[in-house]
């Protein structure tokens, strides 16, 4: 049987949230948490593309869907700590916050970055998730038959 523990799930989890995230957002809750620390760029912020695939009904042969504009960068705190990003869209301040959570959640201010910053953009993803699913919702369509009596 295969084994599902999988220990990097909580920081796959804050990766997802933030590269998700609107344009702006994280840069705004990051600089209303605490001051940006110091650090050094191990990959400053560059823009590119990557190929998105789907499958055909969720479960077919995968295939290229097209390309999505990511900007990417590496970073490495005083401490020792490197953070990552990859977030969608062309913004490389948005990257650069993004890495720098992902640096200090590595660090003593990571209950400081859970409270102030992903635990937002849980929240905010979670509204609109309802609100997307509240819209499909009023669109929907019941079919029905009506007995009409001649049997």
């Amino acid at each position: 049987m295969k084994d599902t523990f999988d220990p990097n799930a909580d920081r796959k989890a804050w990766m997802s949230l933030m590269a998700k995230a609107p344009e702006g957002r994280v840069s705004a809750l990051l600089d209303a948490a605490l001051p940006r620390p110091a650090h050094t760029w191990l990959r400053a912020p560059e823009i590119g593309s990557v190929m998105v695939r789907g499958r055909a009904g969720g479960t077919g042969a995968p295939f290229n869907l097209g390309e999505m504009t990511v900007t990417r960068c590496a970073l490495k705190l005083p401490g020792g700590e490197v953070g990552h990003a990859y977030i969608q869209g062309r913004n490389k301040a948005d990257a650069e916050a993004a890495a720098l959570v992902d640096a200090l959640m590595q660090t003593g201010a990571a209950n400081v970055m859970r409270t102030k910053v992903l635990e937002p953009l849980e929240s905010e993803q979670s509204a609109r998730r309802t609100t997307r699913a509240e819209k499909a919702a009023a669109t929907k369509v019941d079919f029905f038959t009506m007995v009409r009596g001649e049997d």
